[in-house]
């Protein structure tokens, strides 16, 4: 990657076999509301800090359906949720994401971060 600004696209991920969410889910229901309130202060000081970077904060992500030639059917996959940031190269963009809420907090995998690429010209 070149020295130039660009979209990036973060999908958090995170499935529900994942040890972290079991352990997570047998934690009692106070506890858990407790981690919550501070997952989610936690986010939003990242969102702050990160501001000049974060394009789109986006949110999570519901129920999948996919659709290809066989029609339309219901699928689960890792992605729990997606936010854009701007950034200077790949290795910037995803430096953002270091020790983010998601899984330092949050049960949470991962953070996978890729470039949003312009379409080819035709």
């Amino acid at each position: 990657m070149t020295d130039k600004i660009q979209n990036f696209l973060a999908i958090f991920t995170g499935g529900a076999g994942n040890p972290r969410r079991v352990a997570w889910q047998a934690l009692p229901e106070a506890e858990q509301q407790k981690r919550m309130r501070d997952g989610i202060a936690a986010w939003k000081g990242w969102a702050q800090a990160n501001q000049e970077s974060i394009v789109e904060m986006g949110g999570p992500l519901g129920k999948t359906k996919k659709v290809s030639k066989a029609g339309i059917e219901d699928i689960s996959n890792l992605m729990g949720g997606y936010t854009v940031v701007r950034a200077a190269s790949h290795e910037e963009a995803a430096a953002l994401f270091t020790n983010h809420p998601h899984f330092t907090i949050f049960p949470g995998e991962g953070v996978e971060v890729m470039p949003v690429l312009p379409i080819p010209a035709g």
